[in-house]
């Protein structure tokens, strides 16, 4: 055999040898995790995933695996949870060893695990509590807080209004509006909705959640070793954080300039009071870093997460044309024309409260969940969980669960309702998680859901461009988040 034969051999020996060794040694490591897939080498299951439509390849995996499954994206064990039961399990009955946060490789490269949303130990918990205080001080669930919604509920309906009840994208507009809440718990301020910085951060805002459903950020997230080979997705999505935290940051210095510990105005005033009592304290996580990242995960969760929901639910009314008119006669019954939506009114209009929930329930906003992590080595059924462990708890199997919701693919606001026509509360209804590291604001996004929703439709009645039977409600393709497609509607004087 020539010289360059045995080389070639020798290679090829060489590969193989460590293919065995490493799918041996996968084995071995992965020995008292669930079960799953056979991994190969250095892609993991990457195979075993359709990027197009990821939930789908979640749920055939849990069809052979059961609820609890391991897949290996790269090289790195991923625990998957698929069920209300086992979620529960985790999150609330043994919530405390589940309370880290996975890692997301371009979430983790741009905000290095500050923040609110993606820091683990004992920075989460210290900005979790001061945040938490502020925003009930605040008011958030109390009327302070109703007001500004209120308030920018108008502000919208106005907006609408200049549309004359042409075809509208209500893309932008639908965005302003919780944007501008968030602004003013941040910076108790609001911009109009002309104005071009915060146009601007409108535009990075969207741009961003777009970006997270790209097949490149989601082929990024599971291969981090290769962002070497990837597109520039992951630049233009840092490039667009760092605008938006020199929009807070503009803020910021603004507030130091005038800022009185004694009487703190909104978000910005109560963290630099913090900054300020424990500057001394060299162990403190409040500095200014965090405070940038901490609002910009505050713009990020308040701002796309809300408007994509209100963009959906009037698509989903609009294909449903006996929803609307439903709505409308309990808005017309309960409150009527001239007065202003209140969140009291929610406890009168049972029909227009089911809604709201059922689509939150069908539109499944964030299917797979924000990765979890166990802080320590922990039994969890039958199986041992290495501390660090990163965990998928799944939110869309619970939310389609057929036991629960039957039908769970049709808009059915009978799901919410009694027989007796009252609204039925359920436990599988968890679009914003469940347990420790559920969403922060969830009662703000709630009450905003509300008051938004019957605000336009006291105001408008919806109509589609074209027939409501032919309006296609599914997304392009189904990944990090669920984004509504593309549409117009009209907006016609009610």
């Amino acid at each position: 055999m020539d010289p360059w034969g045995l080389t070639t051999t020798a290679l090829l020996a060489c590969v193989l040898l460590l293919t065995f060794l490493y799918l041996w040694s996968q084995g071995f490591k992965r020995g008292k995790l669930p079960p799953g897939p056979t991994p190969l080498p250095f892609i993991g299951n990457i195979l075993q995933l359709d990027f197009k439509n990821i939930t789908a390849s979640f749920s055939q995996l849990a069809e052979k695996y059961g609820p609890i499954y391991t897949l290996y994206f790269g090289t790195q064990p991923v625990v998957v949870l698929h069920g209300y039961n086992i979620l529960k399990k985790a999150l609330i009955d043994q919530g405390d060893a589940f309370v880290d946060r996975g890692i997301v490789p371009i979430f983790e490269d741009v905000f290095k695990g500050q923040g609110i949303v993606f820091s683990r130990g004992e920075r989460w918990k210290h900005i979790r509590r001061f945040s938490l205080m502020t925003l009930r001080n605040f008011g958030m669930g109390k009327r302070s807080i109703e007001e500004r919604v209120q308030v920018e509920a108008q502000c919208l309906v106005e907006e609408l209004r200049k549309t004359k009840g042409q075809p509208t994208d209500p893309t932008f507009i639908l965005g302003c509006a919780p944007c501008n809440v968030i602004c003013s718990v941040l910076f108790h301020d609001r911009f109009k909705y002309s104005d071009e910085k915060f146009l601007n951060l409108m535009k990075l805002l969207n741009e961003n959640f777009q970006l997270l459903n790209s097949p490149w950020v989601q082929l990024y997230n599971i291969l981090p070793a290769f962002r070497v080979y990837l597109p520039g997705k992951r630049k233009m999505f840092s490039r667009n954080v760092k605008e938006i935290q020199q929009f807070i940051l503009e803020r910021v210095k603004e507030h130091q300039k005038i800022l009185d510990p004694n009487n703190p105005q909104d978000y910005i005033d109560c963290y630099l009071s913090k900054m300020q009592q424990e500057k001394d304290n060299s162990h403190s996580e409040f500095d200014l870093e965090n405070l940038l990242m901490t609002g910009t995960n505050l713009f990020a969760a308040g701002t796309e997460t809300t408007s994509s929901t209100l963009r959906y639910g009037l698509l989903l009314i609009l294909k449903h044309p006996e929803v609307q008119a439903k709505i409308h006669e309990e808005i017309d019954r309960v409150i009527g024309r001239n007065r202003v939506p209140s969140i009291k009114d929610r406890q009168d209009m049972p029909y227009t409260d089911a809604v709201v929930h059922e689509v939150q329930r069908v539109i499944n906003l964030l299917p797979l969940n924000l990765p979890h992590a166990v802080n320590q080595d922990i039994q969890f059924q039958e199986y041992i969980l290495p501390k660090g462990t990163t965990i998928y708890p799944l939110l869309f199997p619970v939310l389609c669960d057929s036991k629960e919701f039957p039908n769970p693919d049709q808009f059915d606001p009978q799901h919410f309702l009694d027989k007796n026509g009252e609204f039925k509360k359920s436990d599988y209804f968890m679009p914003f998680s469940i347990g420790k590291r559920s969403c922060l604001g969830e009662g703000l996004a709630r009450m905003e859901l509300f008051l938004f929703f019957t605000t336009i439709l006291q105001n408008f009645t919806l109509k589609s461009v074209g027939d409501p039977n032919e309006i296609n409600i599914m997304t392009n393709r189904v990944g990090f988040t669920n984004i509504p497609p593309y549409y117009q509607l009209c907006f016609l004087p009610h």
